[in-house]
């Protein structure tokens, strides 16, 4: 499993873009900070088309199911991986799921 940076395409189950904020930067991969333990945790997501008058589009993350490496650490914080999955705040709270569409890089990589 690939690891993610950065650069890393993070979408709702609706296509709506999660916004990447890393908590560290000085380990990198293809030039991007890597993502770690807690990084995907309560981040905006933008564009998501799931409005309506009994609808809410996904906002922020709001958990993380699976996605970190149980082996590799940055700082003491398990470096975040390709098979990402999580929970987005959209309607219904807690059932729209968000994951990893592209890692934003393919050089480094790591089992679960």
């Amino acid at each position: 499993m690939d690891w993610l940076t950065t650069r890393a395409s993070i979408k709702c189950g609706h296509d709506g873009k999660v916004t990447n904020v890393p908590r560290q930067t000085w380990v990198k991969a293809d030039t991007y900070p890597v993502l770690v333990h807690n990084d995907p945790l309560h981040r905006d997501i933008g564009g998501c088309p799931n409005i309506g008058p009994t609808m809410k589009p996904c906002n922020r993350t709001i958990t993380v199911i699976k996605g970190y490496s149980g082996f590799i650490r940055i700082g003491g914080h398990a470096v975040v991986l390709d098979n990402l999955d999580g929970l987005t705040d959209g309607t219904l709270p807690g059932t729209v799921h968000y994951d990893c569409r592209f890692p934003g890089q393919t050089f480094v990589s790591a089992d679960k």
